[in-house]
């Protein structure tokens, strides 16, 4: 299956992306800024670097811009310091979408599910500031929970409200995902983390409507490892974790057919979403976040060359 697949990116050292690793660091901050540094200097070193190196235009250099950076045949001609932007760092509106339903809760190992999206999501956001993008955050469950507009400003906001963002209600995608699009006002990335415990077609339908205002939209499909494998053996009652409804189980009867459903559920989704010009990415809670970021750049590179 395509969403098994992992990344190349040579030289990138996965240590300081693994979740086992990442659920060690208490402040959420230097957990976002240990990701994007490790990650950007493992693509930097790799010759499959995941941004684009079409030029877009110049900035006037600021402290702290890297100064490799720097046109010194601009700086030959006005005598001063310009850096280079290009593509895929231009400054956009960028949104987070979390969800934090009561099924975000779950999780066989180090992390929950909602711990890995949190992860995912403090590391894209830092990385989006470091863009100079506008930075927003939505949590939602059947309704939209908290509500950070997109601002230069708001990224300590964001990384706070994920630190305590919290799940327990049911959710539904349909209503705040239709809220948050009638809430963005200015066309921007949009970039959904939930576990999709809908049909496709109502995944897709929830989603549509922000695609169809002119956002570019990027999917995150979180899942925990035994969601993916189901390595259950003994017969036990399994608690649905949205409805608390208990379910008598025999695993080695219905693992064969699990399996089939969950890969039929996401090659759904992965088809429906790709319809919709509309990116992707199945990814597991057990896995470094290397596989994760590099699909966001390589979305984002992509979005910036259709524009």
């Amino acid at each position: 299956m395509a969403v098994r697949e992992r990344s190349s990116i040579h030289g990138a050292d996965t240590q300081f992306l693994d979740p086992s690793v990442l659920s060690r660091i208490g402040n959420l901050e230097l957990l976002a800024r240990t990701v994007v540094d490790g990650f950007l200097q493992g693509i930097h070193r790799s010759p499959h670097l995941g941004m684009s190196l079409d030029f877009a235009e110049h900035r006037e250099y600021m402290r702290g811009d890297d100064i490799r950076r720097i046109d010194w045949r601009l700086f030959a001609r006005t005598d001063r310091f310009y850096v280079k932007l290009f593509e895929a760092e231009t400054a956009a509106d960028f949104m987070v979408a979390l969800d934090i339903s009561k099924s975000m809760s779950f999780g066989t190992h180090s992390v929950t599910k909602l711990d890995y999206a949190r992860y995912l999501a403090a590391a894209l956001s830092f990385f989006s500031q470091k863009q100079r993008d506008r930075v927003g955050l939505a949590t939602f469950d059947h309704e939209i929970v908290e509500y950070i507009p997109p601002s230069t400003r708001h990224l300590q906001r964001v990384l706070h409200t994920l630190v305590n963002a919290e799940p327990g209600r049911p959710g539904v995608l349909r209503d705040p995902l239709m809220s948050l699009g009638d809430n963005l006002h200015h066309r921007g990335i949009t970039l959904i983390i939930s576990d999709f415990y809908e049909e496709p077609e109502q995944v897709i339908d929830a989603i549509r409507h922000l695609r169809a205002r002119g956002h570019d939209v990027i999917v995150f499909h979180v899942l925990d490892p035994a969601e993916l494998e189901f390595p259950f053996e003994s017969a036990a009652s399994f608690r649905d974790m949205e409805s608390a409804e208990m379910i008598p189980i025999v695993p080695d009867k219905l693992v064969a057919e699990y399996r089939a459903r969950i890969s039929e559920h996401t090659e759904e989704l992965a088809q429906l979403f790709t319809g919709s010009r509309i990116d992707y990415t199945v990814v597991d809670t057990s896995k470094p976040l290397d596989y994760a970021l590099f699909q966001y750049l390589t979305s984002r590179e992509k979005m910036a060359r259709v524009r």
